[in-house]
């Protein structure tokens, strides 16, 4: 099994802007929010699944995941939550294997929003590496990024695990509470650890 990072942080700590910068250093980056995205589709292999267990109120007239419709259901029912998640994550989580076993790099990053409240995917890899920053500036990240109010984006959060139960699952923490100066050379830090860890692994 080639050397495994895993990529977390909570919604708007920069996961993504991290993620790109470990992929230029040569890095095989794979994204399950990606993924995601790809299954629920317009023809995505999730569509089918998901039409049949929420009907056709959530998918859009593309034919894919109507995601604001979804969202309210999710959050408004903790059943509807686990329906959904009963059908992707078991798809996402096949297919990020299929694409870190096939990597041809030194290392792959595993990009995983809820990694730490998955549980499972922490046997997959070697270190966990959380991007973090203070909760006012995801709340502001995320609210000039999406277009959410803050009340939104602070619900999304509160559905996630907190910022000190993530930083207590950390093997490596990176801050990114300022810009991306900042960002850069921490990356390429670990980027230079994590080749040695994969050198000898």
């Amino acid at each position: 099994m080639s050397f495994r990072v895993g990529l977390t942080g909570g919604i708007g700590s920069g996961k993504s802007v991290a993620a790109d910068l470990f992929a230029g250093l040569g890095a095989a980056v794979v994204d399950t929010d990606a993924i995601a995205h790809e299954l629920t589709a317009p023809g995505g292999a999730a569509i089918a699944p998901i039409r049949a267990a929420f009907g056709d109120a959530v998918i859009d007239a593309r034919g894919a995941l109507d995601r604001a419709a979804m969202r309210r259901q999710v959050f408004a029912d903790a059943q509807a939550k686990a329906r959904l998640e009963a059908i992707l994550h078991p798809m996402i989580r096949d297919e990020a294997e299929r694409r870190s076993a096939e990597a041809c790099a030194p290392y792959v990053v595993l990009v995983v929003p809820l990694l730490v409240e998955s549980g499972g995917y922490r046997s997959r890899v070697q270190r966990v590496a959380v991007v973090d920053c203070p909760e006012e500036t995801q709340v502001a990240r995320v609210m000039a990024r999406s277009g959410l109010s803050a009340g939104e984006a602070r619900a999304i959060m509160a559905a996630q695990i907190g910022r000190a139960g993530r930083l207590a699952a950390a093997d490596d923490v990176i801050d990114n509470g300022g810009d991306l100066a900042a960002l850069r050379p921490q990356v390429e830090a670990l980027h230079r650890r994590y080749l040695e860890m994969a050198a000898v692994s």
